[in-house]
């Protein structure tokens, strides 16, 4: 596909399928009082996330039956990790909601991509085998691309000293987080929109000069 304007248009003719997979995820995360920040509801970030993907996914979807489950493992990307959901419970749940078992499958592949693994640190959580799965897993890349730009926004838009501290980490994590984004194949499903790329490159004040230059 990689048009943004067949993109959104194939958003816009499955709305009603995907504000039921939108709901359910904020369902989901609401169940377990999950909050986002000090005192918003985690479906602020849940729709943060989608919003970009929304805008930029044109870029790296490549079959129209692909949009329903990169959308819900959007949605849904962090309901293993946060609300208490299986793997199982995740591709059981997008079925139910209308996709079909291969775009179940994809989705719940998405979802179980993005949750961390356990550990006592950030780089014990996020390490080389969590990064290998995302890299290995279609549309992952991207969507932990989206999901970390929601969060740089958020940070730089507070005031408080834990979002200003967050900033500085995702600043400094930059080099080393794109390089395991990064696609090791031609697979443009497990690309990285460039225009994403070059936007969050700019809300961390890092120089983006020849990055994409063959």
């Amino acid at each position: 596909m990689e048009n943004k304007t067949l993109f959104s248009e194939i958003l816009e003719r499955q709305s009603d399928l995907l504000e039921r997979i939108r709901h359910a995820a904020h369902e989901a995360h609401a169940a377990v009082n999950q909050f986002y920040g000090v005192d918003l509801p985690y479906s602020y970030h849940l729709d943060g996330v989608a919003e970009l993907v929304a805008r930029y996914g044109g870029e790296v979807c490549t079959r129209v039956e692909d949009v329903p489950a990169v959308m819900f493992g959007v949605w849904f990307h962090d309901s293993i990790e946060d609300a208490r959901l299986t793997y199982n419970d995740v591709r059981k749940r997008a079925r139910s909601l209308g996709l079909d078992e291969a775009q179940a499958f994809m989705a719940a592949e998405i979802v179980y991509a993005l949750t961390n693994e356990k550990g006592r640190t950030r780089a014990e959580r996020a390490g080389v085998k969590y990064y290998e799965g995302i890299r290995a897993t279609p549309y992952a890349p991207m969507v932990k691309l989206a999901d970390r730009m929601a969060n740089v926004r958020f940070s730089l838009r507070q005031t408080s000293d834990y979002n200003h501290r967050m900033a500085g980490v995702y600043r400094e994590e930059w080099p080393h987080f794109l390089a395991s984004l990064w696609p090791a194949t031609d697979d443009p499903r497990m690309g990285l929109p460039q225009e994403m790329v070059l936007q969050l490159c700019g809300l961390l004040g890092v120089d983006a000069k020849g990055m994409f230059e063959d």
